[in-house]
């Protein structure tokens, strides 16, 4: 005999689940095929999947059965392509425009250096975290074609999942995450020209589901080649920080950043000074790079050094075991200075645009 406050009860606590590939709640897209609850024998919940062979289903089950907070038997049915093309057009629907458009509100936020080495990769991940800490949806794209890392200091195990021709990123630590890793089999290296490069990039923004976000942070390529001339095309909006480190001959190539960024009018928000000193175990501060290459950029170029970050073991020990310092270690004075840098990120507003024909008397 079905228990009818029981029933409701117990649906109301599945649909709340959140699925795992779309971030969103089973209830709100539509995925709870039916739910019983019975005074006597077994509560039974049927939820429909997206994919075949979904690749979280482990994840959800255990999320439904804790949910439901009692025993419960959990079947699970694939969505016909009917069922799958309906659920992502009402999806599209409800964000709107794509990341680049007009009317689409995701802040993008492209984080750029002169040149390689100087941990732009780890800043771009330890500030896409903090931000997702802090409450923000957010996603990041491995703009760098050829050096891509991302996916590894996020320790991200598996590739994309497509829905209705849209590509699903996997998410680690609350974010989204784009590469080109997931494309390439580690014994290939990527020998492209700018045509396939552009296609590439368009195809992260255009043909990626990244649903709602607050903010993209684009890790880009060191330099200023044809993935940074397609980027300020795709991204004219984009807001850019600039990653140097301390020592003098660092700040003059990363300088060339800047005035890119300045040249294709995109927003220049600040620098971010990376490997600044380490702290010894006596308390005192070893600037191993020396000093000064941040500020003096930043002042040249006339924006906020918004960040200074340390070098502390947690950094590199979670860049290779895909756990960011702002997750393994979050007490450190690494994941501080990333918290201090969020909160700046967050403040820079970016600024009105305004139209050359248009004017207030």
């Amino acid at each position: 005999m079905s228990d009818t406050s029981s029933t409701e009860s117990l649906r109301a606590a599945v649909e709340a689940v959140e699925e795992p590939l779309l971030g969103r709640p089973l209830g709100e897209l539509g995925l709870v095929e039916s739910v019983s609850a019975k005074r006597f024998g077994a509560d039974t919940v049927t939820v429909r999947v997206p994919v075949p062979n979904h690749p979280s289903l482990a994840d959800l089950d255990a999320a439904i059965k804790e949910a439901a907070g009692r025993r419960v038997t959990v079947e699970y049915q694939n969505m016909d392509d009917a069922g799958r093309h309906e659920m992502m057009e009402r999806l599209r629907a409800q964000v709107g425009p794509k990341i680049g458009e007009p009317g689409n509100r995701t802040r993008v936020v492209a984080i750029s250096s002169g040149k390689g080495g100087v941990g732009k990769s780890s800043v771009s991940t330890n500030l896409a975290v903090t931000l997702a800490k802090r409450g923000h949806t957010v996603g990041i794209i491995d703009g760098d074609i050829w050096g891509f890392s991302v996916p590894r200091m996020f320790g991200v195990q598996r590739p994309p999942v497509v829905i209705d021709e849209s590509i699903i990123p996997p998410r680690a630590h609350g974010v989204r995450v784009m590469s080109m890793d997931y494309f390439v089999p580690e014994d290939k290296a990527v020998i492209w020209r700018g045509p396939m490069l552009h296609k590439a990039i368009e195809q992260f923004l255009k043909d990626v589901f990244w649903d709602d976000l607050d903010f993209l942070v684009v890790d880009m390529p060191p330099g200023t080649g044809d993935i940074s001339i397609s980027m300020a095309q795709f991204l004219p909006r984009a807001q850019v920080l600039v990653v140097t480190t301390p020592q003098p001959t660092a700040q003059r190539v990363a300088r060339r950043a800047a005035l890119m960024a300045q040249h294709v009018d995109q927003e220049l928000i600040g620098v971010v000074e990376n490997m600044s000193w380490f702290t010894g175990d006596d308390g005192k501060r070893y600037e191993l790079f020396g000093s000064g290459g941040g500020a003096a950029l930043a002042e040249e170029m006339g924006v906020p050094l918004m960040a200074q970050i340390p070098l502390v073991p947690a950094m590199r020990e979670g860049a290779d075991e895909g756990r960011p310092v702002a997750v393994a270690a979050p007490d450190s004075e690494a994941a501080q200075a990333f918290e201090r840098l969020a909160i700046a990120v967050e403040e820079a507003r970016p600024r009105v645009r305004t139209h050359p024909d248009l004017i207030i008397r």
